[in-house]
């Protein structure tokens, strides 16, 4: 692990110290290339006996899970504990939740999965703390909230989108619009719809050349496409989850403040110490979810509207239904 570590703060150097131009494009292309399949041996570790660890591996249960991720002492823990089956404890300090702490929420007749993990501290992506072990869960969440303290929620959200996106979690993202086929012979094709603006070709061979693909077809669709979403789709191993960013602590500012934080997207402002506006919380919940209830009819009889079936939209069939 800390032979990796060395090796992604030595390219991180690197890549600072050189200019992007024309000249350089290929080198970067090599030296993201490298950074990308370090990161995945931090995501996939290569040693037996993996998996999170101990305290962090928790069973699904549920239609869905929803992952509570923030720095230590936002008030994650406050905001879970009416939920949680076990006592999350919570204090005025760091690190006091240890492990992940599950819960569970009625909502609408559906079981939610709730889960407590540890705060995240900057350079979790590297290894930190505990950082592989809690990204680990949340990159099986259905939805992940990231608690922000009201009081300087711009910085905060900035270090922890990009804590979760070196780990291949992309948050209100939907998957590229890239296709790379890969070929016995012909060398590297790249075609494109939409002018490639922050790329150039070079870069894209340079990346390919790192993954030792030298014969696809690489069909670009996206628009403003960069070389990070070329490598993920290279990596396979993305995971493009919901986000929404709990705004905690309302109850310290003033409501003039209170207006400003409406203009954050994705963004729901609470207080956990006050429970105020958690209905809200709740029902942006439900809609990034995305969860329908189906109501059953027995035949000759009246709708139960008592016990729905509910299931995952786009993601159900009549199949799942009858199971």
């Amino acid at each position: 692990m800390s032979t990796t570590v060395a090796k992604i703060s030595a390219i991180q150097d690197e890549m600072a110290k050189t200019q992007k131009n024309k000249a350089t494009s290929y080198h970067l292309g090599q030296l993201k290339a490298k950074l990308a399949k370090l990161r995945r041996e931090l995501i996939e570790p290569k040693s037996s006996g993996g998996g999170p660890g101990i305290g962090f591996d928790v069973a699904k249960t549920g239609v869905a899970s929803v992952g509570f991720v923030g720095f230590p002492s936002v008030g994650k823990s406050t905001l879970i504990r009416p939920y949680s089956g076990t006592e999350s404890e919570a204090a005025a300090y760091e690190f006091t939740t240890l492990t992940t702490v599950p819960g569970s929420l009625k909502m609408n007749g559906a079981a939610i999965q709730i889960l407590d993990l540890p705060g995240i501290i900057e350079g979790a992506k590297d290894g930190k703390g505990r950082g592989r072990q809690v990204i680990a869960v949340a990159r099986t969440c259905n939805l992940i909230f990231i608690v922000l303290d009201v009081l300087k929620p711009l910085n905060d959200l900035k270090v922890l989108t990009n804590e979760l996106e070196g780990v291949g979690i992309r948050l209100n993202k939907k998957p590229p619009n890239i296709t790379i086929k890969q070929r016995e012979r012909g060398g590297l094709s790249v075609t494109h719809t939409v002018p490639l603006t922050n790329i150039d070709q070079d870069e894209i061979r340079a990346v390919c050349s790192e993954y030792r693909l030298n014969s696809a077809t690489i069909s670009i669709h996206e628009p403003d496409c960069t070389i990070d979403q070329v490598l993920d789709v290279l990596e396979g191993n993305r995971v493009y989850i919901p986000a929404v960013f709990v705004l905690n602590k309302i109850d310290a500012i003033s409501i003039e403040e209170l207006d400003l934080l409406y203009k954050i997207p994705h963004s729901v402002p609470i207080s956990s110490k006050q429970w105020l506006n958690i209905e809200e919380l709740l029902e942006v919940m439900w809609d990034k979810l995305a969860l329908v209830r189906v109501y059953t009819k027995p035949k000759g009889k009246a709708p139960d509207y008592t016990e729905p079936v509910v299931l995952r939209t786009g993601k159900s069939t009549v199949g799942h239904f009858a199971e």
